[in-house]
C-alpha cells in the first residue's frame, strides 16, 4: 500500500497527528485519501461516498486543523438531516479533537427544550452540528452567531433535501459568511444535489469515491409470505436467522409498533424506534441497541437516519420499501468495515415487483430466495447479555467515563470486564454493564458519591 495513504503526510497539527496515532488510525481511508488534501487546501469540495466510508473524519479533521482554539467564537458549523446522526457526528469531532486545548463541541438539535441550549451557547462554542430548523430558530432568536465561521459542512445532503430542508438551509448559510469554504457529502448524487452545490459552494471539487470503495459482503435472501403469516414468519425468522444485533425495517409506524409488539410477546426484546417517540426514549432505544443490551431494533426509515453502528449482523425487511434505493440503504447497515452481513426480507406475492425493480436497477444485487420457516427455533441467541444502567448525570456535570468506571469497580466486587460501553452525553449517562451484576452497580451508585455529588441510578428496560 502506498504510503500516501498514511496520515503523517498530510499538513496536520501535531497534536492531531498523535491523536490519529493515540487511537490506531495510520492509513487513510479511500475517501480521506482522495479528499482531505482539498480540504487542507481550504477548496469547496462535493463528496460522494457511502456512509461509514470514513467520511466524517475527512471533514472534521479539517474543521480542526483550521481551528483557533484561543478564539472564543463559533467557527465551524456542521449540518446533519438528524438529531442522531449530529449526535455522532458531534461524538467523532470530540474525540479527534481531544487533545486541542479547551475545544468545545455543541450539539444544537430541535425534539429538545432550548433553554439549556442558550444557557450552553452563552459560553461560547468552537464547533456547532446540529439540524437546519434548530439551527436556524437560534439564528432567529440571536442566541447564535455565525459571523466568524469559516467553514460549513452539510452532511448526508441528500437525506437533507429528501426531507425537504432547502429551505432552512438557504436561510442559515446566509447567516455564514460568504467567503467560507463548503463541504457537502453525499451518498448519492441526484440533479437536486448537483443543484444545491451550484447555490451554495464555490468552484468545488467534485470526488466520487463509491466506485473504489470495496463492496459490502451481504449475503441477501427473501421468502413467500402473505397478509395473513407475515407476522409469524417475521418473528420466526429472526429466530432462525438473527444475530447478536438485528434491525427490522417497517414502512409504517403502526408496523413498527405491531412487529415490536409480537417480538415482546415471543419473548424476544424488541425496541421499536419511530416518530412518535419523544427524543429521550429514542436517545434510549439508540444507546441500548449500540451498547448491546438489546438485540432487535424494529425502526422506520425516517426513524433510522443517522444510525452509525458496524456491528450489525443482520437486517430484515418486514415489507419490501417502494424504492430500490431505500431497500440499499437499509441493508447497509450490514457488512460494514470488511465485515459479512445478511439481509431477509418477507415478501407477499403482489409485492415481487419490487424485487424485480431492486434487480433492474442494482443488477449485482444477488438477492436468493429461501424456505420460509415454519417453526419457530429457540430465541436464545437474541437475548442479550448486557443490561443498561442510566445516571442522572452527564458532562454538565463533569463526569467522565472513568469516573463511572471507578465508581462501579471499588471495592473489587464487580471487574471492570463486566462493565461494557459508555455513553455520557449532556445530563445522562449510560452504563452497559453484564446482566448479573446490573442491580449490585445500580446499588452502588445510588450509594456512593461520584466525584463528591449524588446521582441517581436506575435499569432502564424500554
Amino acid at each position: 500500500m502506498s504510503d500516501e495513504t498514511l496520515f503523517e503526510t498530510l499538513p496536520l497539527k501535531p497534536v492531531l497527528l498523535d491523536t490519529l496515532g493515540d487511537l490506531g488510525y495510520q492509513r487513510m481511508t479511500v475517501v480521506q485519501t482522495q479528499s482531505l488534501p482539498t480540504v487542507l487546501e481550504g477548496r469547496d469540495v462535493l463528496v460522494r461516498a457511502k456512509t461509514g466510508s470514513g467520511k466524517t473524519a475527512a471533514f472534521a479533521l479539517g474543521v480542526l486543523n483550521r481551528l483557533e482554539s484561543t478564539s472564543f467564537r463559533v467557527q465551524s458549523l456542521v449540518l446533519c438531516p438528524t438529531r442522531e446522526l449530529a449526535n455522532q457526528v458531534a461524538k467523532d469531532i470530540r474525540r479527534l479533537a481531544r487533545s486541542l486545548p479547551n475545544t468545545k463541541v455543541l450539539t444544537l438539535c430541535g425534539g429538545v427544550p432550548i433553554g439549556p441550549q442558550i444557557g450552553s451557547l452563552q459560553h461560547s462554542a468552537h464547533i456547532i452540528v446540529g439540524t437546519p430548523g434548530r439551527i436556524l430558530k437560534h439564528l432567529r432568536k440571536q442566541t447564535l452567531r455565525l459571523r466568524g465561521v469559516h467553514s460549513v459542512v452539510l452532511d448526508e445532503a441528500d437525506r437533507m433535501l429528501d426531507m425537504g430542508f432547502m429551505d432552512e438551509i438557504e436561510k442559515v448559510l446566509g447567516y455564514v459568511p460568504v467567503n467560507r469554504q463548503t463541504l457537502l457529502f453525499s451518498a448519492t448524487y441526484p440533479a437536486d444535489i448537483e443543484a444545491m452545490s451550484r447555490r451554495v459552494q464555490r468552484d468545488p471539487i467534485s470526488i466520487d469515491v463509491t466506485d473504489h470503495e470495496a463492496p459490502a459482503h451481504i449475503t441477501q435472501t427473501w421468502c413467500s409470505v402473505t397478509r395473513d403469516n407475515r407476522l409469524d414468519a417475521m418473528v420466526n425468522a429472526l429466530c432462525r436467522w438473527g444475530g447478536r444485533l438485528n434491525i427490522v425495517f417497517c414502512n409504517t409506524k403502526v408496523d413498527c409498533a405491531e412487529v415490536a409488539a409480537q417480538l415482546q410477546n415471543a419473548g424476544i426484546p424488541a425496541i421499536a424506534m419511530h416518530g412518535d417517540l419523544e427524543q429521550p426514549e429514542r436517545v434510549r432505544a439508540l444507546v441500548r441497541f449500540s451498547n448491546q443490551s438489546a438485540t432487535v431494533l424494529v425502526a422506520t426509515d425516517v426513524a433510522a437516519r443517522g444510525l452509525d453502528i458496524d456491528a450489525v449482523d443482520m437486517v430484515f425487511n418486514y415489507e419490501l420499501p417502494d424504492q430500490a434505493d431505500v431497500y440499499v440503504h437499509r441493508i447497509g447497515r450490514t457488512g460494514r468495515a470488511n465485515k459479512t452481513g445478511a439481509a431477509m426480507s418477507l415478501v407477499a406475492p403482489r409485492e415481487e415487483r419490487r424485487l424485480h425493480a431492486i434487480h433492474d436497477e442494482y443488477p449485482d444485487s444477488e438477492i436468493q430466495k429461501v424456505e420460509r420457516p415454519k417453526e419457530r427455533d429457540d430465541h436464545s441467541a437474541l437475548v442479550p447479555s448486557m443490561t443498561t444502567i442510566e445516571i442522572n448525570g452527564g458532562r454538565k456535570h463533569r463526569l467522565r467515563p472513568g469516573d463511572l468506571l471507578g465508581a462501579i469497580t471499588a471495592g473489587g466486587q464487580i471487574p471492570g470486564s463486566a462493565v461494557g460501553k459508555i455513553d455520557v452525553l449532556e445530563r445522562r449517562c449510560y452504563i452497559a454493564l453484564e446482566s448479573p451484576q446490573a442491580q449490585d452497580a445500580v446499588r452502588r451508585l445510588n450509594e456512593d458519591p461520584i466525584k463528591g455529588m449524588s446521582f441517581r441510578a436506575r435499569i432502564i428496560n424500554g
